[in-house]
């Protein structure tokens, strides 16, 4: 008596549950709960974009497969302050691979993720760091009748005093991009 056997035809819709469990057999076999996307595209059945779509976003569909999130969306705002600590680190605009390097917290992922390239995002952080919601300070002194602010200075006017002093303490003449270990600061009366 023949044995019938079927095969699923190419681009036949999947379950939700089949590509939960291809997900977390990924998991299990290659002993992670972080599962990337390189990592899936490797040993799972499926196109990764499929795991995206059906679930709204990659970290989505880790969370309904109950894994740990692999990539961390970053507001813009972080994404910027990790330029701003990378230009102030090496005293220059920084290059992509300094991103895979201390002190950066954050890959060229979600960089490219948000802006689509590495010089997109250059070009959005210097767009936004230039606005002129608030200008530097020419000269710095001591002004009895000034006003008082909040020592938490915006990122905004952080990267424009940081650029005006060329990223050297105006005090001592210190400067992160010649001498390790130095932390400039923006947030006190006098320089």
């Amino acid at each position: 008596m023949p044995i019938f056997k079927l095969t699923k035809a190419k681009n036949t819709p999947v379950a939700d549950d089949e590509l939960i469990a291809d997900l977390k057999r990924v998991a299990e076999i290659t002993q992670t709960n972080k599962v990337t996307h390189k990592i899936y595209s490797q040993h799972g059945k499926y196109d990764v974009t499929n795991l995206g779509r059906r679930f709204g976003t990659w970290n989505m569909a880790l969370e309904f497969a109950g894994l740990s999130i692999s990539n961390q969306e970053h507001s813009d705002e972080k994404l910027f302050e990790n330029i701003l600590t990378l230009w102030q680190y090496n005293g220059r605009q920084p290059r992509r691979f300094e991103l895979a390097l201390p002190p950066s917290t954050v890959s060229q992922g979600p960089y490219n993720r948000r802006f689509s390239s590495w010089t997109q995002s250059l070009d959005s952080f210097v767009e936004y760091a230039n606005a002129s919601e608030f200008a530097a300070p020419t000269s710095i002194g001591t002004n009895k009748n000034s006003r008082k602010t909040s020592r938490d200075t915006s990122l905004r006017l952080r990267f424009k005093v940081l650029l005006r002093d060329n990223f050297t303490c105006q005090k001592c003449g210190s400067s992160p991009a010649k001498h390790l270990g130095v932390e400039l600061h923006v947030d006190h009366v006098l320089p």
